[in-house]
């Protein structure tokens, strides 16, 4: 039986690190459709415009070694914002989901607009605060040089601004099962979702 768990949440909640796990532990593939994202929106800071860069993304472009700067986190915010660039990368998501054997993805409208059928949907959240700090530290590690307060009001500023788009705006799907991973490390967090899984569906981790 194809397993599609969708994983949807706001900057720095531990939604890809649980997902990563959750692939590795039930012997899925696995998709972090914010690169998807982030390489649109590199591709538009050297000029590209918006549409045109979604359309004729490339794999080659998701291997970019700056990705995860602070500058693409926020053109990939504002790019995501933009209905006809959603609409041109909905179609490799969903056929990646749809792939043999089963897929974990996780972003921002994976259980809502990706899709809205996967056999388990996870809403993973956590506090401004421990977010930012998670963040700062991540980027401090780096070599980026940044400040709490930056970092809060970064992300802060993206949750506003994917929340309330009018394309495919972040938010629970009804259905999913939001796990706040403020006071939980990694280890308890994988745990509980592991858990969840085998609940919902019966199956068991491979590993």
């Amino acid at each position: 039986m194809r397993l599609t768990i969708a994983i949807d949440g706001p900057a720095a909640a531990g939604k890809g690190t649980l997902s990563r796990a959750l692939a590795a532990a039930f012997g899925l593939a696995h998709l972090d459709t914010g690169l998807i994202y982030r390489a649109t929106g590199r591709r538009t800071l050297d000029g590209t415009a918006a549409i045109e860069a979604a359309r004729t993304l490339t794999a080659t472009d998701l291997e970019a070694a700056d990705l995860r700067t602070p500058e693409v986190a926020r053109a990939a915010s504002v790019v995501a914002a933009i209905p006809e660039v959603r609409a041109a990368l909905v179609d490799f998501q969903r056929a990646f989901a749809r792939r043999q054997g089963g897929a974990v993805l996780d972003g921002r409208d994976i259980g809502t607009i990706i899709c809205p059928d996967a056999e388990v949907k996870f809403f993973v959240t956590a506090s401004d605060a421990v977010r930012a700090e998670r963040r700062y530290r991540e980027l401090v590690a780096t070599g980026h040089d940044v400040t709490r307060e930056a970092v809060l009001a970064d992300l802060r500023e993206r949750d506003a601004r994917d929340s309330a788009r009018a394309s495919a705006p972040m938010k629970p799907a009804e259905d999913a099962v939001t796990l706040d991973t403020s006071g939980m490390d990694i280890g308890a967090a994988v745990a509980a979702a592991v858990q969840m899984v085998t609940e919902k569906t019966g199956r068991h981790p491979v590993t």
